[in-house]
Parts: C-alpha cells; structure tokens; sequence
C-alpha cells in the first residue's frame, strides 16, 4: 500500500485534475507522486566545484496525480498556473522552450526514455507548497515529481535517487538553460538530512543522519526577504563561472581539481586576470567546504553549539568572500537587510545566513526554541506578513505509487 506523504496535497490534486481533465475512469490506474522542497544546511556554492554539502528535505511538496490518457501528449496542470502540454513526437532540446515549464516536462521525457521508458501520453495534476523564487528547490521538486511519474507509467528500469537527481541536473542545464549543481535534486530524491560530496561526479558520494533540530533546542525558520533570486540569474551563473575560470588555468574543470597550494602560488597572477572577486571567491569554496565537514562531524557528535558556531562563520563567509547576499551595493539590499534584522533579534544566540543561491531567495535562521514565535512575528511584522515559516526535516525523498 502506498504511504501518503500529504494527504491535503493529494486530495488538493485529486479536485484540480477532476476540474481540468474530467472524472477519473473507475477503472483507470492512478497514480501518486510526492517530492519535498529542501534546504541547504551547509555548502554554500560548493555543489558545482566538486565540493561537499548538507541539505534536508523539507515539510513542503509537490504531491499529485497522474493517470495515462491514452495519447501522445502530456498535459499538465498545476494549481494556480495554466494548464499546458508537449508532444512526445521530439525529446529534442528547444530553444524556445529554454526557462519555460514545458523544458522541465520535455528534458525529465527525454532522461526516462533513455533509461528504458517506453515514452507515452498523461495527464498530470499537481500542488506545490513549495515557495517559488525562494532557494527551496520547487523547480527541483517538479523535475524529481515529473521523473517519478514517468518512471512508474513509462515501465522504465528502477532509477536510483542519486540517479534521478543527475537526470534532473541535466534537465535544468541544458533543456532549461540553467547552470546548477546537483546539491538541490539530491536533497529532494533523498530526503531527510544528507551529506553530499560532489568530487565524482559520475557518482556523488552520500550519506544520512536521523536529526531533528528541535530536539537541540532550535527551530529551522526560512525567511523570505523580498526579492526573488530568479531575477538574478546572471549573477548567479557569474560565481561557478568565475570559480570554473579559475580551475581552467590550473587545466582544471573545478576547484575540487586544483590544490591550494597552487592557488597560493599564482595569486596575483590570477588576481590580475580575473579580478579581487574571483580569487575571494575561490578562497570560499576552499574555506566553506571545510566547514561543511566539520558541521557533519558536529551534527553527529550532537554538538550544536558547535555547529552554529561553524554555521555564523559560513554566514559570513558568503557575505564577505563569495559576496551572494547583495548583486550590487546601493539603497536595496533585501538580504543583507533581513539578515540584519535577523541578527538583531538573536542577539548572539542561534544562527543566520544567507541560503542557496543567494542574491534574494531566503534567508536561514537558527533559532532557540523559546524565541521562534517572536522571532516570526518580529521578522513578518517588519518583512511582511508570511515572510517566515517554521520548517522541519522530512525524511521523504522523491517517490511514486499506485493509489
């Protein structure tokens, strides 16, 4: 019997695809699909240089339906947006189609068939509680829910989670046209709290640990800081490009490829060529990638003072070497002025720091049990009213079942 991660979600999903596509036959087989948003515990930026990384799933989803419909097409609705559909006649990458919904279907299409899926029509109704523009991965969610479905109604070989995630990475980079690593598709096909190295990448080295942080005293708050960090793509694109042109004079892919003491060596050199930042930033990844380890070391020794102490020095690593809290320094600055904020209610207890990819998103904030409630109503009453949410860690991966 398949376990229902979101039963609100499925019963939300069963209405949408009743009102879009019309009653489900009785004797028409359907099917669940869940995938969870996640966070990035630590790692910031270290994903796509072959470094290591912490991430959990979260207690948002995508969950939904889907049932064969007998064509060539699938057609999908999500809840709040308008329905559309792709032919599976081309699982050809399409210009036109690059940053559009319909890249995401296509490119998950594409990846299932070539493990053996035998591509054909389906309507598909989906939630997502999962906030967009955010640094929570729904794109990711929605990549991992598309491949799960197609998986099960395809008759496609069993695909692993480390597997699905890279499906969903290749998707993103060349169907949609986004540069990412893989830290955001293997934190949803995983679930729970994992630990990621990324130095091989033909397979990422995992592993997981049962936590809940609120059994250490603290609350995983997100909080929202206005500016949504899909309308800073370039910037983004600019810091694993930037790492990436360093790594190429060392004849290098990443920086997981190059020593440090190379680096060292050609400093000036480098900061000639490329500029202050790029070198600043590469120090980062170095620096940070050590802090992911010894947060996972504290984690399972159960030490949190220790991991928020590491944590606040991630928090300001990001802001002053790999500078992804701020695109451009003036009167606007949404994150740096939310975790400010933050800063100032904490008063030296907890944690904060800027979250994923940066440049808006969210921000991540660590906060003692006994101060989540003020510190929510705080934050919303300066930031907005739902500004910050109260998360947990979901031990469900990405996953599909027959109802």
């Amino acid at each position: 019997m398949t376990i229902i991660a979101n039963q609100t979600g499925l019963d939300r999903a069963r209405a949408l695809f009743e009102s879009e596509f019309g009653a489900i036959d009785a004797d028409a087989r359907v099917l669940y699909v869940h995938a969870p948003g996640r966070s990035e515990i630590a790692g910031n930026h270290t994903d796509h240089e072959g470094g290591h990384v912490i991430a959990g799933a979260l207690d948002v989803s995508v969950d939904g339906i889907a049932v064969a419909n007998g064509t060539n097409e699938i057609r999908i609705v999500d809840e709040g947006f308008p329905t559309f559909s792709i032919s599976l006649d081309s699982l050809a990458v399409r210009e036109d189609e690059l940053g559009t919904s319909e890249a995401l279907v296509r490119g998950m299409a594409h990846e299932i068939a070539s493990f053996g899926g035998t591509p054909s029509g389906f309507d598909f109704a989906f939630t997502c509680t999962v906030p967009s523009g955010g640094g929570l991965s729904s794109s990711a969610a929605v990549e991992a829910a598309y491949g799960r479905a197609m998986e099960a109604l395809w008759g496609s070989d069993e695909v692993d989670p480390v597997t699905l995630a890279q499906m969903s990475q290749r998707t993103e980079n060349n169907y949609y046209g986004k540069p990412c690593g893989l830290m955001d598709q293997a934190a949803v096909c995983l679930g729970g709290l994992a630990y990621m190295d990324f130095e091989n990448t033909d397979r990422p080295a995992t592993k997981k640990l049962e936590l809940n942080f609120e059994d250490h005293g603290y609350g995983l708050v997100l909080v929202k800081v206005g500016a949504d960090h899909a309308a800073s793509t370039d910037d983004y694109a600019a810091v694993p490009g930037e790492m990436q042109a360093v790594a190429a004079e060392f004849g290098k892919n990443r920086l997981c490829e190059v020593s440090r003491a190379d680096f060292d060596a050609k400093i000036p050199a480098l900061r000639e060529q490329f500029g202050d930042r790029a070198v600043i930033r590469c120090i980062h990844y170095w620096y940070e990638n050590d802090l992911v380890d010894r947060r996972w070391a504290a984690l399972n020794d159960g030490d949190i003072d220790a991991f928020l102490a590491l944590t606040r020095a991630s928090g300001a690593s990001s802001a002053m070497y790999l500078q992804n809290v701020t695109a451009e320094l003036g009167k606007s600055q949404p994150a740096m002025y939310a975790l400010g904020l933050a800063e100032h209610i904490l008063n030296g207890r907890g944690a904060v720091r800027i979250h994923g990819g940066g440049f808006g998103g969210t921000i991540q904030a660590f906060v003692p049990v006994d101060m989540v409630d003020d510190f929510m109503a705080r934050m919303d009453a300066w930031l907005g009213e739902g500004s910050c949410r109260h998360y947990a860690i979901s031990e469900s991966g990405a996953y599909a079942g027959w109802l």
